[in-house]
């Protein structure tokens, strides 16, 4: 009992960010131990620990990259455990950031739409678990509505059985809303390319759990009076809307001709798979057309889409989109000469240019790194090799073929991409505000030559 007691009394006294790696490792080891069940595999014995651990890794940071078939390698256990881990990772983090960013807005003294005082009234942290439930409602909502639809096209559109009909729109709605881009379907959603009645249903899903819960919640209360939004929610709006018409006519553009891809679909059907490629390039993961077979171009293009990725506070992946509007402001400030950085009739603080680049940067070296040591392990050539770092880091899941091809040490690699993707934008934005020392000197100013 004393050592339960030390046990509790230590992990009280854990930082918060501490508290959420804490949680990820301990879903990753369930979810692991319960994969590698022989009830979990289909066939006989248990799955590798490889591919256990791995397919667990992929779920818990709602990431979809995999190592095997899930259609073919996993058993209906299986799928409800890697459902469970995508729920919980997707969910999870997405509860952890918007409690931390509150904090965060509380202690910096900044207004913000979304405090436990403006929906609990009280100003009390115990209001927490009320937002909490709130959470929940919304991604319930969401998943729900999304399964409905999809629940009514299997079983009528495609003559599935009612109950197979229903847990494949359930799976594949919980997968979409956490864009954790997890398919119970060989070719993904290759089989479905022209059918807008399941893709655009998935694509709602993943943009609405990519914007994440502070843009969905203010979004629902002043959807109409767009003057009131907050900097944030109007961030995550127009450069969403932005990167999503963006990225449909970079597709077009540079798939149209080709054969494997776009070539031999219709008017329609290039438009279609054009926009749900851009859609999940936003860290989903699903794809309806064959993602190995690109164009080199088609794939840079995807890379950045995957690194600027989703909203914050959500349950997409890459350094942001509020991260990638900084940066940008910040240039455009540098270049018209101005002293300070103004975005939308507000002025930034330098901790959020410092936050920013902190972000970016820690990004590039993560993603360099990983290629660097992929490359060093195995021969796929630059294209590919950082198109599956990428995917990784970003929690995205889509992937040019070669994550089954790579060694147990390349796959291990891309394991703590994901991890790091996930855990780390949150946890060091939360570092760097929540840990800020106040010296009581100033050392005297030096310029170096930049440039």
């Amino acid at each position: 009992m004393p050592v339960l007691t030390r046990v509790v009394a230590r992990l009280r006294g854990l930082h918060p960010a501490q508290v959420i790696v804490l949680g990820f490792f301990s879903a990753l080891a369930v979810g692991t131990a319960a994969l590698m069940l022989p009830v979990a595999r289909a066939g006989r014995g248990g799955a590798t620990f490889m591919d256990a651990l791995f397919t667990a890794a992929s779920a818990v940071c709602v990431t979809g990259l995999s190592t095997v078939d899930v259609r073919t390698y996993w058993t209906g256990f299986g799928d409800v455990v890697i459902l469970l881990l995508v729920q919980v990772g997707g969910l999870g983090v997405m509860t952890f950031a918007t409690v931390l960013g509150i904090v965060v807005a509380r202690r910096m003294g900044l207004r913000t739409r979304l405090t436990a005082a403006s929906e609990t009234k009280t100003e009390q942290i115990g209001g927490v678990r009320g937002l909490a439930t709130r959470i929940l409602t919304t991604a319930l909502l969401f998943e729900g509505g999304v399964a409905l639809v999809l629940w009514l096209r299997w079983w009528v559109g495609y003559g599935e059985n009612p109950v197979h009909a229903l847990w494949l729109a359930v799976f594949h709605a919980v997968s979409a809303f956490n864009n954790a881009g997890f398919a119970l379907f060989s070719d993904n959603l290759i089989g479905y390319g022209t059918d807008p009645a399941i893709l655009l249903p998935l694509c709602v899903a993943v943009i609405a759990g990519g914007m994440g819960f502070p843009v969905l919640h203010e979004l629902h209360r002043t959807f109409r009076r767009p003057v009131h939004w907050t900097m944030n929610t109007r961030i995550v709006v127009v450069v969403s809307a932005v990167l999503l018409a963006v990225g449909t006519g970079f597709f077009l553009a540079v798939e149209w001709t080709n054969p494997a891809t776009l070539g031999g679909l219709g008017l329609g059907g290039k438009l279609l798979a054009a926009f749900t490629q851009s859609t999940m390039a936003r860290t989903a993961g699903f794809n309806s057309i064959d993602t190995g077979a690109m164009t080199s171009t088609g794939w840079f293009g995807t890379d950045i889409l995957m690194f600027i990725g989703a909203g914050p506070a959500g349950t997409g992946g890459g350094i942001k989109v509020t991260t990638f509007a900084v940066l940008f402001f910040i240039i455009l400030a540098e270049v018209r000469g101005d002293v300070a950085v103004n975005v939308l009739g507000r002025r930034l603080p330098r901790s959020t240019h410092r936050q920013a680049i902190s972000v970016a940067l820690l990004s590039v070296a993560a993603v360099v790194g990983a290629t660097m040591v992929l490359m060093m392990l195995e021969d796929f050539g630059l294209d590919r090799t950082l198109f599956e770092a990428i995917s990784a880091f970003a929690t995205v899941g889509l992937s040019t073929g070669i994550t089954a091809d790579l060694p147990a040490l390349g796959q291990l690699v891309l394991v703590v991409l994901m991890f790091v993707g996930r855990l780390g934008p949150i946890t060091l934005a939360t570092a760097l505000v929540l840990r800020r020392r106040t010296r009581l000197y100033e050392l005297p100013k030096e310029r170096p030559i930049i440039g």
